[in-house]
């Protein structure tokens, strides 16, 4: 069993083809997948999605790029859509400095918010952080001291400093395609040192394709690719690497009705 914790099946890329990008994926071992949201309007398609396949789940939330547009949403709305019995996950949500889609002040604000329903629901809390580590440490500090909340870091690409301090804080890491590409050595080091027991790994696809797929649209039968080299990069099989990062995602995702 191998799932991929983080894909966007909504996207343009893998939306056209939804059911044949699935069925790849299944064909290449993948056995779940976490269908994320980035903005209110995607609430309902992923859900969709997710009713529609068994071995499809949905989270609900707000990019930090779409922040602006989303700066009067409240708990109600995230609380109502978390609702559902396939949602099993708030987010992604985060902050994003790189391109600075929204305010700043609007990010923290909606992160925030996010956590608050993360805390009153039990559902983990998917982040994005991007040339922000040093807002995202203090805000989930503070909001640690309020309550404890299940969280993880998707996509991780952050220093290793920021990778250990979210660990003492007790949050998740997830893999992408990244660590395959050359020049990730600092990512590859890092990747090696994680817990087994709090590692997952992801495609955020259609974005990040690893390598030998660089260049292509990402797809979820890739989580296979980064596997194995996460794998080969901590010294363990595929195979085992593949049942500990399902086993971490049932844990945190504890929602999730396995298929």
């Amino acid at each position: 069993m191998l799932i991929d914790s983080h894909c966007h099946l909504q996207y343009k890329g893998l939306i056209e083809d939804q059911q044949g990008v699935l069925d790849r994926a299944r064909a290449a071992g993948i056995s779940g997948f976490l269908n994320i949201s980035t903005r209110q309007s995607e609430w309902q398609a992923v859900v969709a999605t997710a009713e529609r396949e068994p071995d499809v789940w949905a989270s609900i939330g707000i990019h930090p790029h779409e922040a602006d547009q989303h700066a009067d949403l409240g708990e109600g709305a995230l609380l109502e859509a978390a609702a559902h019995p396939k949602v099993i996950g708030i987010g992604e949500t985060g902050l994003d400095y790189y391109y600075d889609k929204s305010d700043r002040e609007v990010q923290q604000a909606l992160f925030r918010t996010h956590i608050r329903v993360a805390r009153q629901t039990g559902l983990p809390i998917i982040i994005h952080t991007r040339d922000a580590e040093d807002d995202t440490l203090r805000i989930l500090d503070e909001e640690m001291q309020q309550g404890a909340f299940p969280a993880l870091i998707h996509c991780f690409t952050a220093s290793a400093e920021f990778g250990r301090r979210v660990l003492e804080l007790g949050l998740t890491i997830s893999l992408s395609g990244i660590v395959t590409f050359k020049n990730a050595r600092d990512l590859q080091d890092f990747a090696r040192e994680v817990p087994g027991d709090r590692l997952l790994v992801e495609t955020d696809s259609p974005f990040l394709a690893p390598v030998p797929h660089r260049g292509r649209t990402c797809e979820p039968a890739y989580t296979a690719d980064t596997a194995r080299f996460v794998a080969n990069l901590r010294g363990e099989s595929a195979d085992d690497l593949a049942a500990r990062t399902s086993a971490n995602f049932f844990s945190l995702f504890a929602k999730a009705v396995r298929p």
